[in-house]
């Protein structure tokens, strides 16, 4: 369906982009530019070298560094997070990492209405979004709030220049669901349309370089541009399919976040494909091949990317558990969800088979 034809709706998110090599340096006047005077930095224990340089840069600015971030924030981190921020007297959260140490800034805000910098390291394109998640006894739940929408985003290729080459490729693919998704999401838009095949056409180059070249810095400017646009994809519209699994996968088995994502998205876009025609052309332009789903298996494949759920620590015999899971909370999605045709996904992405379009239901 063409612009002149669709009718929409659209509400721009409020927030400031800074995306330049080298901006890092500008975190203390960001902090300054939203008023505030005490900011905690947020990271996971592997950073802390990162989150104690933004320490040093914010100088009196900074209430210190918690390095207490998780996948898929656990509500009891974020209640330890909480707790600290309030100890120091923090008025702001500067979150410096990827969607785990983001998620934990949105954690604190959500409660506080703190204002969150955020610095990402990754790909993954969290810091354009005002949804949150917080998984509480194995089930991750997720929602939408202004209030936990980064005030400022500051893009700085230099902080993600060692992000290995793997890691970069599963977080990139990650964003890439979401522009993915928004292409045919219910409420999607003229805009978000264009800013998603865009974000997949960066991002795939991007990857494609840096798995060449890991110290290419054209590469990584790439690859965070086209996070901004993935994430601002992810910000303003509905996900599907994809998302509600993966979040079914990563909250209750503890899957890791990104190679979850990796590895169902192709099935996602399979299932999907029929009753989705223009975005699956989109999708697989913008990637430059013939088809969506196969475009993203080759993708993931040609850069060594895990392609099985077995991998990454999912059990066959937890794949009927996820399927009842993502079923008993209904949520749109272009074709139906048939409970059959989702167990076939599952095991397929479970073994890492190349994906193909499930016969759908006359």
């Amino acid at each position: 369906m063409t612009p002149s034809n669709r009718d929409f709706i659209y509400t721009a998110q409020p927030s400031r982009v800074v995306f330049a090599r080298g901006s890092f340096q500008r975190l203390a006047h960001e902090v300054e530019q939203v008023g505030a005077r005490r900011a905690l930095v947020l990271c996971t224990p592997q950073q802390v070298d990162q989150a104690e340089a933004a320490s040093r840069l914010l100088g009196p600015l900074s209430a210190g560094v918690f390095p207490g971030a998780e996948m898929h924030v656990p509500i009891e981190s974020a209640r330890r997070a909480r707790e600290y921020a309030r100890e120091v007297g923090a008025d702001c959260a500067v979150a410096v990492g990827g969607g785990s140490t983001i998620g934990l800034g949105k954690a604190i805000a959500l409660e506080s209405s703190m204002p969150i910098i955020a610095v990402p390291t990754t790909y993954a394109g969290s810091e354009m979004t005002p949804i949150y998640g917080i998984t509480d006894a194995g089930e991750k739940k997720t929602g939408r709030d202004q209030k936990v929408l980064p005030r400022t985003v500051i893009y700085d290729p230099e902080l993600s220049i060692g992000l290995p080459v793997r890691m970069s490729v599963v977080s990139g693919i990650n964003a890439i669901a979401h522009a993915a998704e928004g292409l045919y999401a219910r409420d999607g838009n003229p805009v978000m349309s264009l800013m998603a095949e865009e974000g997949i056409r960066a991002m795939t180059a991007g990857l494609r370089e840096i798995a060449r070249n890991p110290s290419d810095f054209s590469a990584r400017s790439d690859c965070l541009y086209g996070a901004w646009l993935c994430g601002s994809v992810l910000g303003h519209v509905g996900m599907a399919l994809h998302h509600k699994l993966c979040h079914t996968l990563g909250g209750s088995f503890n899957l890791p976040h990104a190679e979850t994502h990796t590895i169902v998205l192709a099935h996602a876009l399979a299932y999907n494909s029929a009753a989705a025609p223009e975005a699956m052309g989109r999708i697989a332009r913008a990637l430059g091949t013939s088809d969506a789903s196969d475009g993203i298996f080759n993708l993931a494949s040609d850069l060594g990317a895990p392609l099985a759920l077995r991998d990454i620590g999912m059990a066959e015999s937890d794949l009927a558990r996820a399927c009842d899971i993502a079923l008993s909370n209904p949520y749109w999605n272009p074709r139906p969800l048939e409970r059959a045709a989702l167990m076939d996904l599952l095991s397929d992405a479970w073994t890492g088979k190349r994906p193909s379009a499930p016969v759908i239901a006359a």
